[in-house]
């Protein structure tokens, strides 16, 4: 792949216009000014202008500072962009990529207006990430030379660029400027057109669910950013990117993406259209979900919502000793975090042979530690000497606290609960980590229903820093504020949820992997580009499929039914190619082919 200097003789785009010179288009004019590229910039608002040239100014002597450019290499970029207020100024251009206004009527504008001024070689291309590019392209005087070119903000930092093709668009206009997207060391993602594309496409409706799941007071905007940064490892959560994405914006696309799909995932969420009216439209506005120092400051700062600082209104129980039931991964996991602590542990399995190879597999495990360098020996040591193996849940009498991490299946876990009621002392606190099953018919599988709790960890339990708290309606105040207290001392960081199915991480992942599994049976799109696509373009760490084959098809199969079973909707229904992939017996890595294959260990 070409660098960001690459020699511009390899394309014949050399001349390119940039129309709208806003954040997205003072960007994307940096880009292609630092590649060696001709830049004419327009923007109807002179004074933007010469804000864009300011920025372009500030970025580039940023870059030098950084080691990323030289001076000369700084000097020759700015030298090589000039502005203007006219559309008259493209017509020497090669390509024109408008980045006006997500509003059809003005688009048409630019780009009817474009027809009459540009030669008739000349490619253009719209920036929109939410409206149909057919229907641009239709009222052009040069359809075969219209397409979109969707670069994501900040657009010289982000890799991604979506190439969009119409049924009208010739192929020698998408290859020209997929090449473009190459040789600026982009990396281009073809689509068809349809709103949102590929990354905005899945991106969208997951913002849609989050922002839902806050209006219905399910869990706090702290809590569901939280959530999801550390249970899936993103960069941002998604109220918080709400705002950073503009919440009109937001609202623009996800009623483009409507209109369209009629699924009601996508229908916007009330709460956007009443932010958005009301002005507070995120970042930019200084008010959205969170509040900011100032209109265009990335600084929170404390409002009415902002959770208080300082111990609970309700002390919790004290919790010496820990019980965790179980001998697979997660319960092995679980314990090496409390032992870790200081908490003794007792780890308790169906048979003492169970319980003492669990207990094995945390040594490993520690030793590891050590070998990184994460604690001594001697640490390690003591840390093991804190687990009791045991044969028997009758080991569980003297716990303060009981966790259960034993199979996904509501009747294995009622029975475990029913056990734990005869065998844990009164005061005990009891907890599943299921990630799917109501909480409260574990609850109700015992005569102490206000002792129940769910701690949904994740796997690894020993590196993932989230812990669900999940409270049914019987849970205890001093239950909860136990368990609270529990997650401070093992360093996790606790979020509160109601018991619901998916809590908030599996509610919000899921029906966005289901849908890129639609995106690939409707054959929108591959599986190596999509992943690409949300990796690149929304700053994943892994891209569906690759997350799909790691959690397992079965997995995410059971996960998605009861999403589908509990919400009712329409739009969560398994998709149909998870369901035969599952059937065949194709569950991801585990067994060597799920979406891909893998290299048998």
């Amino acid at each position: 792949m070409a660098t960001p200097q690459s020699d511009p003789s390899l394309s014949p785009l050399k001349t390119i216009a940039v129309v709208g010179l806003g954040t997205m288009g003072t960007g994307i004019t940096e880009v292609l000014a630092k590649a060696g590229r001709e830049v004419i910039g327009i923007d109807v608002s002179e004074a933007q202008a010469a804000r864009s040239v300011a920025a372009l100014e500030t970025s580039t002597a940023r870059a030098v500072a950084r080691g990323r450019l030289t001076e000369q290499e700084r000097a020759d970029a700015l030298g090589r962009v000039r502005t203007g207020t006219d559309l008259t100024a493209a017509a020497d251009a090669d390509l024109v990529i408008e980045v006006v206004p997500e509003s059809y009527d003005i688009k048409h504008q630019v780009l009817r207006e474009l027809d009459g001024i540009v030669r008739p070689g000349t490619i253009l291309a719209t920036g929109t990430n939410a409206l149909s590019v057919t229907r641009l392209a239709a009222d052009s005087a040069r359809p075969e030379r219209v397409l979109g070119l969707h670069f994501f903000n900040p657009a010289p930092a982000m890799k991604l660029v979506e190439v969009v093709s119409s049924v009208l668009t010739a192929p020698g206009a998408v290859a020209a400027v997929t090449d473009l997207a190459i040789e600026l060391g982009k990396e281009p993602v073809a689509v068809g057109d349809r709103p949102g594309f590929v990354a905005d496409g899945l991106l969208f409706g997951y913002l849609n669910q989050a922002a839902a799941m806050y209006e219905a007071k399910y869990a706090s905007r702290e809590d569901i950013d939280a959530a999801m940064r550390l249970g899936c490892g993103l960069p941002m959560g998604p109220l918080a990117l709400l705002d950073l994405i503009g919440i009109d914006t937001a609202r623009t696309v996800l009623e483009a993406m409507y209109a369209e799909s009629r699924d009601r995932l996508h229908a916007p969420a009330p709460i956007l259209k009443q932010l958005s009216e009301a002005g507070l439209t995120g970042r930019k506005s200084g008010r959205g979900f969170y509040t900011y120092e100032a209109p265009g400051s990335a600084t929170v700062v404390r409002d009415a919502l902002t959770p208080l600082d300082g111990a609970a209104p309700t002390p919790g129980r004290t919790v010496r000793s820990v019980g965790v039931a179980g001998s697979g991964t997660m319960a092995s996991g679980i314990a090496e975090v409390f032992a870790k602590a200081g908490y003794e542990v007792v780890l308790a399995a169906r048979t003492e042979e169970k319980a003492q190879a669990a207990k094995a597999r945390i040594g490993k495990s520690l030793d590891r530690s050590v070998g990184k360098g994460r604690m001594t020996a001697e640490a390690a040591a003591q840390t093991l000497d804190l687990i009791i193996p045991a044969g028997s849940y009758d080991a569980f009498a003297e716990v303060d606290l009981a966790v259960e991490a034993v199979a996904e299946d509501l009747e294995v876990k009622r029975q475990l609960f029913a056990t734990f009621d005869k065998v844990c002392k009164p005061g005990a606190v009891l907890a599943t980590t299921t990630s799917s099953l109501p909480v409260v018919a574990c609850a109700r599988a015992t005569s102490r229903p206000q002792d129940v709790i769910g701690m949904h960890f994740f796997n690894p339990a020993p590196a993932m820093k989230l812990v669900e708290v999940v409270r049914t309606v019987l849970t205890a105040e001093d239950v909860h504020a136990t368990v609270r207290e529990v997650c401070t001392k093992i360093r996790k960081h606790a979020v509160d949820c109601g018991d619901r199915a998916g809590f908030i991480v599996n509610a919000l992942l899921f029906p966005y992997l289901n849908n890129a599994i639609k995106m690939v049976e409707e054959h929108y799109a591959s599986l190596d580009d999509i992943d690409a696509a949300m990796k690149l373009g929304g700053g994943y760490p892994m891209g569906p499929f690759e997350l799909l084959d790691v959690v397992g098809l079965d997995v995410s199969l059971a996960i998605e039914k009861v999403l589908h079973r509990e919400f009712r909707d329409p739009g969560l229904a398994p998709a149909p190619l998870l369901e035969h992939l599952v059937a065949a017996g194709c569950l991801g890595r585990k067994t060597g082919r799920g979406f891909r294959e893998y290299a048998r260990r």
